[in-house]
């Protein structure tokens, strides 16, 4: 609503739409009523139960959302940050994967996963974790401890970066302190680098483990096939960790964080294959940017990369914004009380 704060906006919207066995006076029974009746999901307690009415409603909110905050501009900023994350958060991976196995492990791995990135762009990330493998030494001392909380400390800056934008995708403002901020920051990165380090040993070891057990060539063709669908699912898992978590708000509950998760992988990873196409056989970066060629191919990718997120996280602000159901974890509550704007206000028909 024009011309009022977000607080004033919670409280008219909460007085507007009352949601299921919260009504606060007959007078109001009117507008319970148009909310619950209009046909356009704002009973829905599930994204699937929005009707497509509603879901035109989503979609239009989501464009315009895309545009008032400046989702491109934001996205390019988070690539910035990103990029000069990129290389500590790499170093800290191979330090802690060094701790109990050979660093160089996590080198092939990538390399056999990474095809989806745009050859240039993965070229810079290989050379940088061949540096790092052959400067690990693989064993645990204060001198090691440090330089993994430092690198550590660097990585989280790309995730800073990323809870701010959250932030602005689902309309919140940052009120946690410096400390809470960074202590959500550095174990959002920890859980990142476990959650790589993982991922990689199960998709890159699955067809290995196969090799060995003789299957049958079908059977090992199949499962070799399945490992990257695998590596798709556990893209949804980690965006929606990330989307549940990172913003300053009530956590919502999974099915409200899925459906984003979901459409920004497979947003992620098209565009990641066309920028390769692209890149492969009709850009020619280097020609125009010489040697700064393969960081200006990597940084287009994180800004790629960025967008997808965001406008994954604008989809479950949207999907949120269209119910005056209680979308948060927990009891239900009213409108008003849930410590979460999109949940605490029904989404205007555009």
């Amino acid at each position: 609503m024009l011309g009022l704060s977000k607080s004033a906006h919670r409280e008219v919207m909460a007085d507007r739409y009352i949601g299921p066995s919260q009504g606060r006076n007959k007078g109001k029974g009117q507008d319970q009523a148009l909310a619950r009746s209009d046909g356009r999901g704002r009973e829905a307690d599930h994204p699937r139960k929005i009707p497509a009415k509603g879901w035109r409603d989503i979609l239009l909110r989501v464009k315009d959302e895309t545009s008032k905050d400046n989702i491109s501009m934001i996205a390019a900023g988070v690539a910035f940050y990103l990029m000069l994350a990129i290389f500590p958060m790499l170093a800290a991976t191979v330090s802690i994967y060094g701790l109990v196995a050979d660093p160089v492990d996590v080198q092939r791995n990538f390399e056999a996963v990474a095809g989806v990135i745009p050859e240039d762009a993965r070229s810079i990330m290989v050379d940088q974790l061949t540096a790092v493998t052959a400067a690990s030494g693989g064993q645990l001392g204060f001198g090691v401890v440090l330089s993994i909380a430092l690198t550590l400390w660097s990585a989280s800056r790309g995730v800073i970066a990323m809870i701010t934008a959250l932030n602005i995708a689902y309309d919140e403002e940052e009120s946690r302190s410096f400390v809470k901020l960074n202590a959500i920051a550095l174990a959002l990165t920890v859980a990142l680098i476990v959650f790589m380090i993982v991922t990689l040993a199960v998709v890159v070891g699955l067809p290995v483990v196969i090799g060995y057990l003789n299957l049958g060539e079908t059977v090992e063709w199949t499962i070799r096939l399945a490992r990257w669908p695998i590596l798709a699912v556990a893209i949804i898992l980690a965006l929606a960790v990330l989307y549940r978590y990172a913003p300053d708000r009530d956590a919502p509950r999974w099915r409200w964080v899925s459906w984003g998760a979901v459409v920004a992988t497979a947003i992620w990873l098209l565009g990641s294959v066309a920028f390769s196409v692209y890149v492969s056989n009709f850009a020619d970066y280097n020609k125009t940017y010489g040697a700064m060629g393969a960081v200006i191919i990597l940084l287009l990718w994180f800004n790629l990369s960025s967008f997808a997120v965001l406008l994954g996280a604008e989809l479950n602000a949207e999907m949120e914004h269209q119910t005056a159901r209680d979308t948060t974890k927990g009891a239900e509550r009213p409108l008003g009380q849930r410590r979460a704007y999109v949940a605490d206000t029904v989404g205007h028909k555009p």
